[in-house]
């Protein structure tokens, strides 16, 4: 790589691009930004896996089985509750208990 004046870049340039690349790694590593990327790649995990579940729901509900309804509604409360996610959890908890009433499950 060669400037307008044909020489080569100095190597206090390359020195300082090298330390500025490695302050970058380090951050990453060990100053939480891996930790960061970890755990905003589980969120989207956990929150695919209800998703999920949602679909299968709606699946076993137009087959028509009551009881198979409720097993799947259940399911997906608990992808809720694996994700963290009181509001939708608390809404398939409610469906859930539809569901087995429909079913003919009696609450403990």
């Amino acid at each position: 790589m060669e400037n307008n004046e044909g020489k080569k870049p100095s190597s206090a340039l390359k020195a300082i691009i090298s330390i500025a690349i490695a302050i970058g790694a380090l951050w990453f590593f060990f100053g939480g930004g891996l930790e960061q990327k970890a755990k905003s790649d589980l969120n989207k995990i956990e929150n695919q896996v209800a998703e999920d579940a949602v679909k299968q729901y709606e699946i076993a509900k137009k087959q028509g089985d009551k009881m198979q309804t409720y097993v799947q509604a259940s399911l997906v409360a608990t992808a809720y509750l694996q994700a963290k996610d009181e509001v939708n959890y608390n809404k398939w908890k409610d469906i859930e208990k539809e569901a087995g009433e429909a079913a003919g499950v009696k609450e403990p």
